[in-house]
């Protein structure tokens, strides 16, 4: 045992990790890698970590113009756990008493709260004590599909149909079959709710994910779920969080090269071998984590022999979108730190994205106001992150100038209708499109989430974090469990577990190949066709 171990430790001292892209994923795996030790090269063409999770100055302000919700508290406490840290030593971070703001140009509007009571109250004041009843029963089942999926799927670094019917067993089986699992969202909602607002609202979930409520799976319900378990807010916005991995990732010995694009995944005899930069520079590695959108590796930007090797199956894009990080004043209602926008004809805006693979022509729009919901009084000028849904059609030449135009023309009207007037002069604001997420995550189109969550197998059909090419590792957002921010925190450990049993299992086939009188040579070319 003591023999083992050594070998073991050797084994890690020797490896050499390269991980492509800094985005939260990439930096959950650089950190866990080097706390155990390993030699961890982070390389990112950005300027800065955090990947989509990406902040930008506008009119000398800094603004979160990538993801703004944090929820799943608990995975980045247990990630910071493992390593013997504390998040509250290093983040501020504040929970939110209020979930979102719901706004509808009729004039309605209704409060989401942390506290479960007060929406009760607030459903029942807006659509009436029958619909409030309707919404109990709904978050007690979002409640109890979230608890039937959090181990057999979230928690669990890989999911294939038997295997999670084997881990659900009868009792979770039959809480998938009351919701009707097989059922798209939409449709699961139109039984559970009469008013069409709630039906919207809720029905808005899938868009964590990337995808339409007329194609969703009903079990994305239980985003609710995660929403009614705790929002938060971290001081210095979502980027410090980033941030922050990368600064204890550094502490341990992790180096980190920005602005340094990876041009291919190099590999020797059938497995990777190391990662050439743009500049031509090789980087020698036993392992890469592949910090991006699968779709790169498919469409073999990243080299001929990853994409034949890995295998990646194609699959429907998700959503893209349409943002605009503005630094200006608000005029006329007061939002919450996160607002929803809303107008009749739902169905009408994934039609237009989705079939016709056009900007919505009646959106929906999201506004995180990130001054609110801290302890610093809100300025004349607020930092703002507004959202539109749009097709990932990045690259392609579909989007004109003019359909831009009145996509946001219809948008910022859309927010004056509800009563929240923006103005912002040129130099408040930053606009950015499909085609500019395209040239940030090359091969997605500007697709957000990876591939849409559109039918109840599409959570099968993510690839796992172990590649079928031996030692290429996959983690981030188009990898199992999903998109958004916790869940690819947890790709991100899953390939550094990966990672670390492929090694654990390279030094027991040294031990046995060296114990049936081979030599250490021969042991390390048998086994490279191992992970």
């Amino acid at each position: 045992m003591v023999a083992g171990t050594t070998r073991f430790r050797w084994a890690v001292a020797d490896a050499r990790v390269v991980v492509v892209g800094a985005g939260i994923a990439g930096l959950t795996s650089a950190l866990q890698l080097a706390h155990q030790g390993l030699a961890v090269t982070v390389v990112d063409a950005a300027a800065a970590p955090g990947g989509k999770l990406r902040q930008l100055v506008v009119d000398g302000a800094a603004i979160d113009s990538g993801p703004t919700v944090f929820t799943m508290r608990w995975v980045f406490d247990q990630i910071l756990d493992g390593i013997g840290i504390r998040l509250d030593d290093e983040l501020k971070v504040r929970a939110l008493p209020v979930i979102a703001r719901h706004f509808w140009d009729d004039g309605s509007t209704l409060d989401l709260f942390a506290d479960p009571a007060a929406s009760l109250d607030a459903v029942g004041r807006m659509a009436g004590a029958a619909e409030a009843q309707r919404f109990a029963a709904f978050c007690a089942l979002a409640r109890e599909v979230y608890d039937t999926l959090e181990g057999p799927f979230i928690r669990s670094p890989g999911c294939t149909p038997m295997g999670m019917v084997s881990q659900l067993g009868v009792s979770g089986l039959g809480v998938l079959w009351r919701l009707g699992a097989m059922q798209d969202l939409w449709r699961s909602l139109q039984r559970q709710f009469v008013d069409p607002r709630l039906q919207q609202l809720f029905g808005r979930y899938a868009t964590y994910c990337g995808s339409s409520p007329w194609q969703a799976p009903a079990t994305l319900m239980l985003i609710a779920q995660v929403e009614m378990d705790g929002v938060w807010a971290i001081d210095g916005g979502m980027h410090a969080l980033a941030q922050a991995l990368m600064r204890l990732a550094q502490a341990r010995g992790a180096v980190f090269r920005f602005g340094e694009s990876c041009q291919t995944i190099e590999c020797v005899d059938g497995r990777v071998s190391g990662v050439r930069l743009q500049g031509g520079e090789l980087l020698r590695a036993d392992r890469v984590i592949f910090n991006g959108d699968v779709a790169a590796l498919r469409e073999g930007l990243l080299g001929a022999e990853p994409a034949q090797r890995a295998r990646i199956a194609p699959t429907q894009r998700s959503l893209s979108a349409m943002t605009w990080s503005i630094h200006a004043p608000t005029h006329g209602l007061t939002p919450d730190r996160h607002n929803v926008f809303f107008q009749g004809d739902y169905d009408r805006e994934f039609t237009d994205i989705f079939e016709h693979r056009r900007l919505p022509r009646r959106p929906t729009v999201y506004v995180c106001a990130q001054d609110r919901g801290t302890e610093v009084p809100v300025a004349a000028a607020e930092r703002l992150l507004c959202l539109v849904n749009a097709p990932a059609v990045g690259g392609e030449g579909a989007l004109t100038d003019e359909a831009i135009e009145s996509c946001e023309h219809e948008s910022f009207s859309l927010l004056r209708r509800c009563g929240l007037t923006l103005q912002p002069q040129p130099h408040q604001v930053v606009r950015t499109t499909p085609d500019q997420f395209h040239r940030l995550f090359p091969g997605t189109g500007g697709a957000l989430y990876g591939q849409a969550t559109h039918g109840w197998m599409s959570a099968f059909a993510r690839p796992s974090a172990r590649s079928r090419l031996p030692g290429l590792f996959l983690a981030g957002g188009s990898v199992h469990p999903g998109p958004g921010v916790p869940m690819a925190a947890l790709s991100g450990q899953w390939a550094a577990a990966a990672l670390m049993d492929s090694l654990a299992s390279t030094s027991r086939s040294r031990r046995t190949a060296t114990s049936g009188g081979m030599s250490m040579g021969s042991a390390m070319t048998d086994n490279t066709v191992s992970q």
